[in-house]
């Protein structure tokens, strides 16, 4: 673990009805390779995560939208749920929290649904990317590229399908992020 990665921040937004996975995976991959990571909700207290459509375990919340800024982050990563994401889309703090780090070009990792919320954000024209694949109409609709692959890269942009592309989609942002951490020669 190096003193660059124990710089890196990331936030991860979410609200109750969270892939499990997709939230607690990347979470712990972050952890490991030394990053500080938060969960940011609406709320204070916990978040109910879901394994498909089973109610799986509950994740802590460490910050709320009221109390988190996009500049003190490193990048954001949004993991789906159908419920998560069909909720948290409609939170204007959610909009304005991904908004933000689009504009200052911090990575922003999307997984499966985790797409609605920077579709309803307004951030995803002009981008290639991937994700469930019952959202490919609304990634076109809203001026994204789709395709159907485990993980795309594109610009400070990352998406997965689901959680069976955990695995590439962890090492794609873990990259990205000691990318972005070297000094500049």
């Amino acid at each position: 673990m190096t003193s660059e990665m124990k710089k890196c921040r990331v936030a991860i937004l979410a609200v109750d009805g969270f892939e499990e996975a997709e939230l607690t995976e990347p979470q712990r991959a972050l952890k490991e390779a030394g990053m500080e990571v938060d969960v940011i909700s609406g709320q204070t207290g916990q978040i109910q995560g879901f394994r498909h459509v089973d109610i799986g375990d509950k994740v802590n919340v460490d910050r709320t939208f009221a109390d988190a800024r996009a500049d003190e982050y490193d990048a954001v990563v949004l993991p789906g749920g159908v419920v998560n994401s069909d909720a948290i889309r409609l939170i204007p703090e959610a909009q304005s929290f991904v908004k933000q780090a689009n504009a200052s070009n911090k990575l922003i990792a999307i997984i499966c649904h985790g797409s609605w919320l920077p579709i309803s954000a307004g951030i995803v024209r002009g981008h290639t990317m991937t994700s469930w694949p019952t959202l490919q109409d609304d990634l076109r609709n809203a001026g994204a590229t789709w395709v159907d692959q485990r993980v795309v890269r594109d610009g400070n942009f990352i998406t997965s399908r689901k959680p069976d592309d955990l695995a590439a989609f962890n090492a794609e942002l873990i990259s990205g992020l000691r990318e972005e951490a070297r000094p500049a020669v």
